[in-house]
């Protein structure tokens, strides 16, 4: 048995933790903190509990992402993280509207630690973590994010959780996210999406809350009610594997291309391999082939699947 499913197998039972060193952690303070974060991402920070987590996007002018982000409110300040692939632009980005603001910018990316929690039960916790656990679902499964006072503090709160649970490789985490149907910066999302292909207009907006920039055009799609393409689910027919890249036809119509997919993987749990990618509107969702540049006269018969994949 291969490790990746006996990890796989160990997160199923008992859930895991995963350290996001990598993640990029921008931390705003100052008066205006709260006001200004809210009028640059998707999530109503501005309502938010303290401590809490919001999912939120991070868009242009015209509704199309820079970033997605995830919001985290405390007493002192608010901390906005991210992909590592956003390290070059998601500061500039949010420093461009600092205007008359007391707000002060951080980059703490090396010196702030969060340890996720996914799928672990809170009682399971020890009790000295346990309190400060601040609920959050990163990888499509309910979990939790515990914050160290600092990077440097983190060795005895993590030796701590991983005799308790399982730790989660990037590897293992990655198929979490594609069986649970969460893009991704870099793979689903890049700056020409507009979140509603991605579906996060059903996790990362708030609807009611007040101006950010973007929200003119997001809203308006919403009224209009569809996007020219979507985000599904793929499973191989044969159980071939699929790779990504591949472009999406029929064999009726093979140089007319319907859509990519962005993420695939062999999920364990439907013993398949799957995989995220984009469906233009309109295509036909019966007959889908699969082919790659490396083998493409070798296509793979593919069938939608709902997302997520396994819940």
């Amino acid at each position: 048995m291969s490790d990746l499913r006996v990890g796989y197998e160990a997160f199923r039972d008992r859930g895991g933790i995963a350290d996001l060193a990598s993640r990029v952690k921008l931390l705003f303070t100052g008066a205006d903190r709260v006001r200004f974060v809210n009028g640059q991402v998707t999530a109503n920070v501005a309502a938010a509990k303290t401590p809490s987590v919001l999912p939120a996007c991070v868009t242009t002018a015209k509704g199309k992402l820079c970033a997605t982000v995830f919001v985290s409110v405390g007493p002192d300040g608010i901390l906005v993280d991210a992909d590592p692939a956003a390290a070059g632009t998601l500061a500039p980005r949010m420093e461009r509207y600092i205007i008359a603001d007391d707000v002060k910018i951080e980059d703490a990316t090396d010196t702030v630690a969060i340890i996720h929690l996914a799928g672990v039960k809170a009682v399971e916790v020890p009790a000295e973590i346990r309190r400060s656990l601040v609920p959050s679902e990163r990888y499509g499964v309910a979990g939790f994010d515990f914050f160290p006072p600092f990077r440097k503090d983190l060795p005895p709160s993590w030796e701590l959780l991983a005799a308790c649970f399982p730790v989660l490789s990037d590897e293992l985490l990655e198929l979490i996210r594609i069986e649970r149907g969460v893009p991704r910066w870099g793979f689903e999302l890049d700056e020409s999406t507009l979140p509603a292909e991605a579906g996060l207009d059903r996790t990362h907006i708030d609807f009611r809350k007040g101006c950010y920039i973007g929200q003119e055009v997001i809203s308006r799609i919403k009224s209009v009610g569809h996007v020219n393409r979507e985000l599904r689910g793929f499973i191989s027919t044969s159980g071939a594997p699929i790779a990504p890249g591949s472009r999406l036809f029929t064999a009726d119509a093979p140089d007319k291309e319907l859509g990519v997919l962005t993420s695939t993987a062999h999920s364990f749990a439907l013993d398949r391999p799957i995989a995220l990618g984009y469906l233009r509107r309109g295509s036909p969702t019966d007959g889908l082939l699969a082919a790659s540049a490396d083998a493409p006269d070798a296509p793979v018969s593919v069938t939608l699947h709902p997302l997520p994949f396994i819940s």
